[in-house]
């Protein structure tokens, strides 16, 4: 437990700096722009890479990856049966709800939780690949087809396919599934860089939470607070029972397939509702909620299941 409370002040304090200077403004105005840029389309595919190569395949495609599925599924459930049958919220709206509800953040702040809170970055590696590959061209399709009256199959099939992070991580798969010995001055490099994602994320991270306002009048708080609390408090619980109760999982396995789904919304379900012009105060204000709820949420998810 010990290690566990400090993986968490590492990052707490990291995040604090990162606050500090978006108060400040010492980087000027454009420095969040300039540095999410940098963390998605170079700094994380290059950690993915490393970490995957190197990962054991067993802990890629395993159990833990097949409870984390499930326990997304029904959140999205949970949160369109509501929407759409006792809301009467339009689809657009359920489906980046849903996704707020269900569509963890296994990049920017889950990678430094399974850095320093689980022990091994590649604990959130296979679910990154889970959303982009699955679920996104999911909900990207049916925004298409309701925003726009007709699907684009090209583009949402090139969206996973051209996403810096999807390329990462499939490239780092073949060379742990093929066992592919790749030269040191040609890997290293990319380690090298792959280092400075984790404090990068958690600058940027902190940053965002300057000067950041919730819940306005008029931006749909019910919405907001219901896929929050599916999000932090039941995906986790529905990841431990079925952890626990389904598929047998114990000790260290279940706390970090619990810890997972207790992750935030993930900042793609805002830019998804960006593009799409729906639901954008709702995405934004459940991924800033879900953010500051998520840190007690992982510190009782440790306390009760870290060994």
């Amino acid at each position: 437990m010990a290690g566990v409370l400090t993986g968490f002040a590492v990052i707490g304090v990291i995040i604090l700096v990162g606050y500090i200077v978006g108060r400040t403004g010492i980087l000027g105005e454009h420095a969040r722009f300039v540095l999410s840029r940098i963390v998605f389309s170079v700094l994380s595919p290059c950690l993915l890479l490393t970490v995957l190569a190197d990962a054991n395949v067993h802990v890629l495609f395993s159990r833990l990856l097949i409870v984390s599925f499930l326990a997304a599924v029904a959140c999205f459930a949970l949160f369109a049966v509501v929407a759409l049958a006792l809301w009467r919220r339009p689809i657009t709206q359920v489906v980046v709800g849903s996704l707020a509800a269900g569509y963890t953040n296994a990049n920017n702040i889950g990678v430094p939780v399974a850095v320093y809170v689980l022990g091994n970055a590649a604990y959130s590696a296979p679910v990154v690949l889970l959303q982009l590959l699955v679920f996104t061209p999911v909900a990207l399709g049916i925004l298409d087809a309701k925003t726009r009256g007709s699907v684009s199959v090209r583009r949402i099939l090139l969206q996973p396919v051209t996403n810096p992070l999807t390329l990462g991580s499939a490239l780092g798969v073949i060379i742990s599934v093929t066992g592919v010995h790749v030269p040191d001055p040609i890997f290293e490099p990319f380690r090298l860089i792959g280092e400075a994602a984790v404090p990068l994320v958690l600058i940027s991270f902190g940053m965002s939470l300057s000067g950041a306002r919730l819940l306005q009048p008029g931006s749909g708080r019910r919405d907001v607070l219901y896929a929050a609390a599916l999000k932090v408090a039941g995906m986790p619980a529905i990841a431990w029972a079925l952890g626990e109760f389904v598929f047998g999982l114990r000790g260290h396995d279940l706390f970090v397939v619990t810890a997972l789904a207790a992750l935030p919304s993930a900042q793609n379900v805002f830019n998804y509702a960006q593009r799409y012009e729906r639901g954008e105060v709702i995405a934004r204000d459940a991924v800033l909620i879900t953010t500051l709820a998520s840190v007690p949420a992982l510190l009782l998810v440790s306390a009760l299941l870290a060994s």
